[in-house]
This record gives structure tokens, C-alpha cells and sequence, in this order.
């Protein structure tokens, strides 16, 4: 069961776009955040595949963001390591 709140408590970059998350419940996740950049279709977001870019997150009221909210995640889809860029995935089916 997935508490009601949580929030990042750390997170580390383990790869260009990889980056390690520890939760306030003790789940870990790696998330991959490549894959997304990727397959963005908005230049500003595809911006951030620059790695020296990305590696400027930090966790602000638990949460993981980048620049001014310039990119950010809900948590739930990063507690469960699912942040799939639907967009792309409905032009596909």
C-alpha cells in the first residue's frame, strides 16, 4: 500500500539520466529518466538531455525539480518508477 504523502528524502545521479531516489518510507528506486527525455517532443524539455543540465536537480518540499519547475515529476510516478511519456505511447497504439 502506498502511504498518502511521500516524499524524496535523497536522490543521486548514478548515470548521465539515472538517477537514484530514496523515499521517507525507505523505498529506493533508479529511475531512468532518458528514455522520456528522448522521446519528448517539446525542445524545452529535450533540452535537459544535455548531461551537465540535468545533473543540476535538486529535492525542494520533497519533491525532485529542476531549474524553476522547469522539469519535475509527480512523485507517485517516481516512487513508481513509471514516468512514460503517454503522449508518444498514444500516437503508437
Amino acid at each position: 500500500m502506498t502511504p498518502p504523502i511521500i516524499n524524496i528524502i535523497t536522490a543521486k545521479l548514478v548515470g548521465d539520466f539515472s538517477i537514484h531516489l530514496q523515499f521517507d518510507d525507505g523505498v529506493e528506486q533508479t529511475v531512468d529518466f532518458k528514455p522520456f527525455l528522448t522521446n519528448a517532443r517539446h525542445l524545452a524539455i529535450r533540452a535537459w538531455l544535455d548531461p551537465l543540465r540535468f545533473a543540476t536537480f535538486r529535492i525542494e518540499y520533497g519533491e525532485l525539480v529542476w531549474g524553476d519547475y522547469d522539469l519535475c515529476f509527480p512523485v507517485i510516478d517516481l516512487y513508481h518508477n513509471k514516468i512514460e511519456h503517454h503522449a508518444l505511447l498514444e500516437a503508437v497504439a
